[in-house]
């Protein structure tokens, strides 16, 4: 009887050994899968890594491609904007020197691209190059109303004679009227004899074809239309004067046509420019008033109209203006305050303004304007 009982004893302790024996190997064998699924799953992760890693490379160098072509594009327009390419202007002056950078307006403008010489046209001048100053003055009709005479009077009178030798006068006629440009050169060869045949004064007209389609007539039912046209001319006739000055003087000053300039004006700018201890300013503010005022670097000017082409659909030229240093100046996520210390060191303003705001009448249509800049 004990003899069956040890039997039955070794006989269960052989079946549990068996059992756990079985459990054992299905645990391991479980075990085994996982570590098997995981060192998969291991593998194609870094499979998906390396591929990802071989992608984001083959990303990379096709990037840097295109900024090593952009750069490279860059510094050929540079190079080509320091060298001036002689040819002919047209009939009224065969020896005008024509800028290369007018090109760029073909990148911003596909409608002209057609067109072989991008210049405006020449009515009065001799080529006048190798200056300190250009002045230039962006004009249009304003139907009964012009400042013009009186704005050309205070500029020319309130130079000195070498001043005025140092210096051209540049008066842009941005208007498709041709009376009015008729009017602009009469009263200009009888007024100002003697700058004309210095070559310190000239008049230039803008081709109509140089401006867009949105200009059009029919884009300018409603009045909020009108006034966003407006604006967008007024930007693109002030980049095409400042391409056109660029090549003749060191230093180029916008204005417009409706300011006085004050006595010894000119003096006190050159003084001013002269006087500067750095030589890292980007422009001046000789009015706080608009785009009145501004003094600018010529060999700088490429830069501030090709921003101001990339942008002038949305906003006026003098907001712009202050765009272009948010970019250049601030860091994404700066302290303000340092943003505006940087900026000040940057874009200086002469105190108290040399231009005074004299126009009531707009050159926009029906608008009034009574600001004055002492």
């Amino acid at each position: 009887m004990r003899t069956k009982q040890v039997n039955l004893l070794i006989t269960l302790v052989a079946v549990a050994l068996f059992s756990f024996s079985c459990f054992c190997i299905y645990r391991i064998t479980q075990t085994h899968n996982r570590l098997i699924n995981c060192r998969n799953h291991i593998l194609e992760f870094k499979e998906n890594m390396l591929h990802l890693r071989n992608k984001t490379e083959k990303n990379s160098q096709e990037m840097m491609k295109v900024l090593n072509r952009i750069k490279y594009e860059i510094t050929k327009r540079e190079n080509l904007s320091g060298n001036l390419v002689a040819q002919k202007a047209d009939i009224l002056n065969k020896n005008e020197t024509i800028s290369n950078t007018f090109e760029d307006l073909k990148f911003f403008f596909p409608h002209i691209r057609k067109e072989g010489r991008i210049y405006p046209d020449v009515i009065i001048g001799k080529g006048k190059t190798g200056v300190s100053f250009a002045l230039g003055i962006s004009t249009v009709n304003r139907g009964n109303y012009s400042y013009l005479k009186q704005t050309l009077t205070s500029v020319v009178s309130r130079m000195t004679l070498s001043e005025e030798k140092d210096s051209i006068v540049i008066v842009s006629v941005a208007d498709s009227n041709e009376d009015y440009l008729h009017s602009v050169v009469k009263m200009i060869t009888r007024k100002f004899k003697r700058q004309v045949r210095s070559g310190s004064l000239e008049v230039i007209s803008i081709p109509a074809f140089l401006y867009s389609s949105m200009l059009n007539a029919k884009h300018l039912a409603e009045a909020s239309q009108k006034l966003a046209s407006w604006r967008i001319k007024q930007v693109l006739d002030f980049c095409i004067l400042m391409l056109y000055a660029q090549p003749k003087a060191k230093y180029y000053l916008q204005l417009e046509d409706d300011i006085i300039a004050k006595e010894m004006y000119f003096t006190k700018i050159t003084d001013f420019v002269g006087n500067i201890s750095s030589n890292n300013w980007f422009f001046i503010e000789f009015s706080m008033l608009g785009f009145i005022g501004k003094l600018f670097r010529s060999e700088d000017l490429t830069h501030f109209v090709r921003f101001f082409l990339m942008f002038y659909k949305e906003k006026p030229i003098d907001w712009l203006l202050n765009d272009i240093f948010q970019v250049k100046v601030c860091d994404t996520g700066e302290d303000l305050g340092n943003c505006i210390k940087r900026k000040k060191q940057i874009r200086i303003r002469y105190k108290p303004s040399l231009f005074q705001h004299v126009g009531i009448h707009s050159s926009f249509p029906g608008k009034e304007r009574y600001e004055k800049k002492i």
